[in-house]
Order: C-alpha cells, then structure tokens, then sequence
C-alpha cells in the first residue's frame, strides 16, 4: 500500500502537464477536488480539527500551489528534486522555533542536500514545450521546498502539542481547501473544460491524492515510519520517468546527478537517522504528509 502511494504520488508532475490549463486553475481544481475526496475517503480527515491545523495548512496550501506552478515552468524532475530539499531549510528551522539541537552529522546532510541543489542553478537551461521556462520554475521549486519545510516543521509543533495521530490529515485536508482558495482568484476566467483535462483534474484529486492518501495512511498502519519513508523515496525517483513516458521531456544531466545527491544524501541520513538512539518521535507525521 505504501509503495502503491508513492507510485501514485509520483504521477503528479506528469498529469499536471498533461492538462492545457494554466498552473492556477489546475492547481485550484485540483485542491478542491482533493479536499472532497479526502473528506470522503478518510475519517481521520474530519477528525483533529483544531486552530493549529490552518497556520500549518496554510503553509502546505503553499507548497501544493508553488509545485503545480514549477511543474508548469520546469522539468518535472527539476520540481521534485528540489522540492525534495525541504530536509535542509527544516535543519535551519527547528533549532530556532522548535528548540531542536543540530547534530553533526545533520551539517554534513545540508551540505550535501546544498550542493545538488546548486547544480540546478548553474548553467543555462534551454526551454522546451513541456518546460517553457525552467529558470522561474526551478524558483518556483525552491520555494516549494521552503513551504514544504514549514509545514514540517509545523507537523512537528502540533505533534509536540496535541499528539493527535489525525492532526496530519487535517491538515492536509484544509491545506487543499486554502490552496484552492489561493488558486481561484487567479484562475478567472474558466473557459470551457475540455473533457480530457476535466479526466486529469479528477484523476489528480481523486486518485493522485485522494486514493494515494488513503493507501498510505492504511499501509502506516502496519509499517514503521523508516519504512514508510524509504518506501516513498521512489516517488522522486518516478515522477521524472514517468513524465518522459508520456511528454519525452528529458532532464538535464545536471539535473539528475543533483537528483542523485539530493535523493543519496536523504537516505543516508535516513539511516542514520534510525541507528541514532534516539530517533525523532515526531517524525512519522512529516512522513504521512506528502509534498505534492
């Protein structure tokens, strides 16, 4: 089921491509439609309901928003890859509002995560039909990974706070109502839907969140979060294959040795991360929200 979820996940850049509206109404659909299927589809989502639950969606509204945006403008793996940079923005984070103590090994990790980041920024990268403009994009997918952070860290306050097991889904659930909120404004005009991207927007919200959601929350329950987490490493690793198979985009080799590093540095620390004897107990919620 785990691993089911993150295949499923990992089609959103592909599908967000697939669809000739522009980023706003896409992602503002998209959200609506998740926010219902969520509500529908799992119980935890009407529960845990609290004030905490909208600061922190709205910062996950911010990720679901800039991602659909980046995906528009740039490669689909340039959007994960450095979204998938969240972990370095959360080690600078957590020491200042959530007291957390920085180890070692953690100032190797950011690093690392820096450096494949950098590789997405040198260089000149040529425009193509699926990516028109990949340097706004990979902007846009910083800030992705930066919004992505906060709403970690913001997983890790509530748990800290209410220990709520449902806080996570309720936050996901009001960051897609916040993020079609966000969206609609500048999604005005819609013209008439075309039955095929009305097919991807259902499929995006039903299916890419709804039903992904639904598989992992179910799988976690038997799983362990390192698992859980190294399972859904193959969702980075997917999304640009995926978008190859149906747009023949391409990435830059850059980009993939980025990816490499970015993707090696997390499952390195991963590790570490589960040899520590002391390991996070509020890492399991980070690991029931997705970034997409």
């Amino acid at each position: 089921m785990v691993l089911g979820a993150a295949l499923l996940f990992s089609t959103g850049g592909a599908a967000i491509k697939g669809t000739a509206l522009t980023a706003w109404q896409t992602g503002g659909i998209r959200s609506a439609i998740a926010a219902v299927a969520l509500l529908l589809l799992l119980p935890g989502a009407r529960r845990g309901w609290s004030w905490r639950v909208f600061p922190v969606g709205l910062f996950y509204a911010l990720t679901l928003v800039s991602f659909v945006q980046a995906n528009k403008l740039t490669t689909s793996a340039n959007a994960i890859f450095l979204q998938s940079t969240a972990p370095a923005y959360l080690l600078l984070i957590g020491p200042v509002f959530l007291k957390e103590h920085l180890r070692r090994r953690d100032y190797w990790f950011t690093l690392a995560l820096v450096a494949g980041m950098a590789l997405f920024f040198t260089g000149v990268e040529t425009p193509a039909a699926t990516a028109p403009n990949p340097s706004a994009g990979n902007l846009w997918a910083a800030a992705s990974g930066f919004c992505y952070a906060i709403t970690l860290a913001g997983l890790r306050w509530q748990a800290h706070h209410s220990g709520d097991s449902d806080a996570a889904l309720a936050t996901v659930t009001a960051g897609n109502m916040i993020a079609a909120l966000l969206c609609f404004p500048g999604a005005w005009p819609i013209a008439a839907v075309q039955p095929f991207d009305f097919a991807v927007l259902v499929y995006l919200g039903l299916v890419q969140i709804g039903l992904a959601y639904l598989l992992l929350t179910t799988g976690m329950r038997r799983v362990p979060a390192f698992e859980a987490s190294t399972l859904l490493l193959l969702e980075p690793v997917c999304n640009p294959i995926w978008t190859w198979f149906f747009h023949h985009e391409q990435p830059s080799l850059r980009a993939l040795a980025g990816g490499a590093i970015i993707l090696a540095a997390t499952l390195a620390n991963m590790l570490a991360e589960r040899a520590s004897p002391t390991p996070d107990p509020s890492a399991t919620a980070g690991t029931a929200v997705r970034s997409e």
